[in-house]
């Protein structure tokens, strides 16, 4: 039975044809905010091309040390190499602007010399995937791929099958011990799930995931706070402890570090649909959100000393706004998948306000960025691979509020 609409109050009718005008005059406000934002990122790109050095082989910016207001140049060695030009490929999909196209094109081929060195290092995902990666995806070009596809051949050589994990940085192991497995390796598994799905063999897949699994088991304490790094026995494959590099203490939990692994598993659990991935990645979600401060921009590292002020990492809340944006589409429970874009969507307010946006003070997008504390290293800076995953959670966010797919071009 259908009640008449002569039935129904008109005052009742009024307030629904309200609310529904004001959700979508919300919506467009949201869309517009995202894509303001997203100017913004290609107006400082544009300032540091213009600053970038011609013809030094150190032309891919780094960081700005305040109160410094430009680059620090690297060479393509530097582990950092791949977010600039990943940056570039993320700009030109979400602008069109066609010269910023050319400019990642240019800064990702000068990276090709990575592949040329076997078992190099697990950084080899940062640097390829972010830059070549990027770019086969928006453009399909076919040289592109191939210099994936060997790099992913070139990470899976560091994988110990007795450990089960990939061996993160080779020049460390006379330093650290016989096998060290770093959480940031997370986030370079999604280079092999790539290549075993494009052509590559079915190995690199079973690698990714196996360093997943092992990773899950050992790399995590009871409160599924990270280590920073696992060493491991090369003979007998167990665990021999839990140490940090970057973070505060062996015990505490490097805010980065955690925003890793909250990306990681929830990449893991979309390429692999295992749903230990996907319950994994909301638990170590959940101890990072318990834990932030009112602006959701973490403190350098949770446990470190130093009270309201000690350093902000505004490096780890991109990184987790975006991973936050993607484990949203996953979840089964639309209350706690709600929460998860909510807390995603007030980091990106956060990160874009005056607080946290570099504006004329540097050409940077974003700054309060701490990359590695115990060294004394870009403490309070800014930093490239904060602006790259700013970029791409801002990107993400345009694609859920317009409804489209977060992995195809945005349109």
């Amino acid at each position: 039975m259908y009640l008449k609409s002569s039935l129904i109050p008109k005052a009742i009718v009024s307030s629904l044809i309200c609310i529904v005008f004001f959700h979508l005059c919300c919506q467009a406000q949201q869309i517009r905010t995202v894509e303001t934002s997203i100017k913004y990122c290609q107006s400082q790109a544009i300032k540091t091309l213009k600053q970038i050095p011609e013809g030094d082989e150190n032309d891919i910016p780094r960081s700005i040390q305040r109160p410094e207001n430009s680059w620090r140049y690297v060479n393509y060695k530097d582990w950092c190499s791949g977010f600039w030009p990943g940056e570039l490929w993320l700009l030109y999909e979400g602008t069109k602007n066609k010269d910023l196209g050319m400019e990642a094109d240019r800064f990702t081929r000068q990276l090709q010399p990575l592949v040329n060195h076997p078992g190099y290092d697990h950084d080899l995902g940062f640097q390829i995937f972010n830059s070549y990666g990027n770019g086969y995806r928006l453009t399909k070009n076919e040289a592109y791929k191939k210099i994936i596809l060997t790099a992913a051949d070139s990470l899976a050589k560091l994988f110990n099958p007795k450990v089960g994990t990939i061996l993160s940085w080779p020049q460390n192991v006379n330093k650290m011990g016989p096998h060290n497995t770093i959480i940031d390796n997370m986030i370079n598994l999604e280079l092999l799930f790539w290549a075993s799905r494009n052509g590559g063999p079915k190995r690199y897949y079973n690698i990714a995931k196996t360093h997943a699994s092992t990773t899950m088991r050992n790399h995590f304490r009871p409160d599924f706070s990270s280590y920073h790094v696992v060493i491991y026995d090369t003979v007998s494959g167990r665990k021999i402890k839990g140490i940090t590099h970057q973070g505060y203490s062996d015990s505490s939990m490097w805010a980065r570090g955690q925003s890793w692994a909250i990306y990681g598993f929830t990449m893991c659990y979309r390429e692999t649909k295992d749903p230990a991935f996907l319950d994994f990645a909301q638990k170590v979600a959940n101890i990072y959100l318990k834990k932030l401060p009112k602006d959701y921009i973490p403190y350098w590292d949770f446990d470190a000393p130093g009270g309201p002020q000690k350093p902000r990492d505004a490096s780890a809340a991109c990184v987790t706004a975006s991973a936050l944006l993607e484990l949203s589409t996953f979840v089964k429970d639309k209350v706690l998948a709600r929460k998860y874009r909510m807390v995603a969507e007030k980091m990106i307010g956060s990160l874009s306000s005056p607080q946290y946006q570099s504006r004329s003070l540097n050409p940077a997008a974003l700054m309060h960025s701490t990359g590695h504390f115990p060294n004394g290293s870009e403490i309070d800076a800014s930093i490239i691979y904060a602006d790259y995953y700013y970029m791409e959670a801002l990107l993400r966010l345009s694609k859920l509020q317009r409804g489209s797919n977060l992995y195809q071009p945005l349109k």
